[in-house]
């Protein structure tokens, strides 16, 4: 429970410092995503990027898996245990959600425009 909620903190405090937590935020660095388990965070957070725009995922896992992206066309996304840096760009506007399938979770949504 403590290893999960420092993992939180930590990505919480990542995310704080590139204004990507809030509803309306961008993604103008690197957006970190932490998985321990069936634990993610962040968990559907709202994160406004530009058509077109590289979107950087920095990924710290406790396994391998990886990240479905709902955008047209639909992407996938692998990554390894340890970290792994992913990048990826919508060229479509509207929300797209980004899934881990393992643990059933929206891991962020992306605002696109």
């Amino acid at each position: 429970m403590r290893r999960a909620l420092a993992a939180a903190v930590i990505a919480m405090i990542a995310l704080s410092g590139c204004g990507n937590t809030d509803a309306g935020g961008n993604a103008d660095e690197a957006i970190a995503i932490t998985i321990d388990g069936d634990e993610i965070t962040p968990n559907g957070e709202r994160i406004e990027v530009k058509t077109g725009e590289t979107i950087t995922l920095d990924v710290t896992s406790d396994r391998a898996g990886a990240l479905h992206v709902h955008s047209t066309p639909e992407q996938e996304l692998e990554f390894d245990k340890g970290e792994t840096t992913l990048e990826l760009s919508i060229d479509t506007p509207g929300v797209v959600d980004v899934e881990e399938h393992e643990a059933d979770v929206v891991v962020l949504q992306l605002e696109v425009r």
